[in-house]
């Protein structure tokens, strides 16, 4: 009984280190894409796999933490642009304080930082989506183009980031 217990202590303590949630694991399909998403994120903010907001998208506000070059050249059907270094607040305005708020960017660290800030401001269900539009495309789950049609196209923010979209139908931009 006594090592039940200390087994059970062991993996509740392992659960939370200094307050912050511990990153999820096998949220990404890629081993070395979800490494260094981890890397990245520190978990300030819950997250949401790809699959569960694909799943449950009707009953997100879904925000699209990256630049408006990103946004335009594809976004998740049903985003709304806030964008990251030029935050849009006026597109938060609208944005009910209790509604559930999916954010994401190109794989979940600007998302976070949004979703963060976005907790700071009151709002009580926000999420990042882990691995954010690059495990999106990966998984094959459509994108929407600037003309509000279906595209291949996904913005990769440069070159070096181009190699988590693993996606062989996507058109790389950067």
């Amino acid at each position: 009984m006594k090592k039940w217990l200390i087994g059970l202590w062991a993996s509740l303590a392992s659960l939370h280190c200094g307050g912050q949630q511990v990153q999820p694991s096998g949220l990404v399909a890629d081993p070395a894409f979800d490494k260094e998403i981890a890397s990245l994120i520190d978990g300030e903010v819950p997250y949401i796999s790809v699959e569960e907001l694909y799943d449950q998208q009707s009953g997100y506000i879904i925000l699209d933490a990256r630049e408006k070059e990103e946004y335009r050249t594809s976004h998740l059907p049903g985003a709304i642009y806030i964008g990251y270094h030029s935050l849009d607040k006026a597109q938060l305005r609208d944005l009910p304080k209790d509604g559930k708020i999916a954010v994401y960017c190109s794989v979940g660290y600007r998302s976070e930082k949004i979703g963060k800030r976005l907790q700071d401001a009151g709002y009580r269900d926000v999420v990042n989506v882990y691995g954010s539009i690059f495990e999106w495309v990966n998984k094959g789950y459509p994108v929407i183009g600037e003309d509000g049609k279906q595209t291949k196209k996904i913005h990769t923010y440069n070159k070096k980031w181009s190699r988590w979209v693993s996606n062989e139908q996507a058109v790389k931009v950067w």
